[in-house]
């Protein structure tokens, strides 16, 4: 009997580092087994996209900008332009073929909403997400700036980073890895980020490695 495939669906917004993290992970024994089959990002030129291209993983680009201007005059068009757009988001993922068994949020700059998670958690597909802090601490952008702040004020001496689970509340899932980084006298936020971001890539192979490990089959 051969050993199952596990699909992957990678959501990136950015330099797509995180998502090189998954490809050389599914390319060695730290994913067994495991294959990224498509790569979605909502920004144009983000670089991820051409790290995805160069391991021929298939991609799509999926921007919020033309559902505000599709519902700029009407009332709540904000509002409305995000449903659709995580709607239509939530239709580019149940269509493709192989359907993934995880989707992963690999700096993916965008809340996802009702409209995206029921069509996802109905059809029985787990997404994760990375977040460069501990449960319950600086939830939303900016978590790697605030926290080295908060130290400089003397509010905290560590910070750290989670892959949890995506509910409707930011960056409020249940976690499924953590990791604390203690924080150093003298460390330039520019450093600090460069030493979380190398934690970022260890944890969020071994958080899809604990995801994958639910799926039953």
């Amino acid at each position: 009997m051969s050993t199952p495939h596990f699909n992957l669906a990678v959501l990136i917004s950015g330099n797509g580092s995180n998502l090189q993290a998954l490809i050389d992970a599914c390319a060695s024994s730290a994913l067994p087994n495991t294959r990224i089959t498509h790569v979605i990002s909502n920004r144009k030129a983000a670089y991820g996209l051409e790290r995805a291209k160069k391991a021929s993983i298939p991609t799509s680009y999926h921007n919020l900008v033309p559902y505000k201007k599709k519902h700029a005059e009407t009332l709540d068009g904000a509002q409305v332009a995000r449903a659709e757009y995580d709607a239509d988001l939530a239709k580019i993922v149940l269509n493709l073929d192989p359907r993934p068994d995880v989707i992963v949020c690999a700096g993916w700059m965008h809340i996802v909403t009702p409209d995206f998670l029921n069509p996802i958690a109905e059809a029985d597909i787990k997404i994760i997400n990375l977040h460069p802090a501990l449960p319950g601490e600086f939830a939303g952008a900016g978590a790697i700036e605030r926290a080295w702040q908060a130290f400089q004020k003397g509010d905290i001496k560590r910070t750290g980073v989670m892959i949890h689970e995506v509910i409707a509340e930011v960056d409020a899932g249940k976690a499924i890895v953590t990791q604390e980084v203690p924080l150093r006298e003298g460390e330039s936020l520019e450093d600090l980020e460069q030493r979380i971001h190398g934690i970022e890539h260890e944890l969020i192979v071994e958080g899809t490695r604990r995801t994958l490990a639910t799926i039953k089959r």
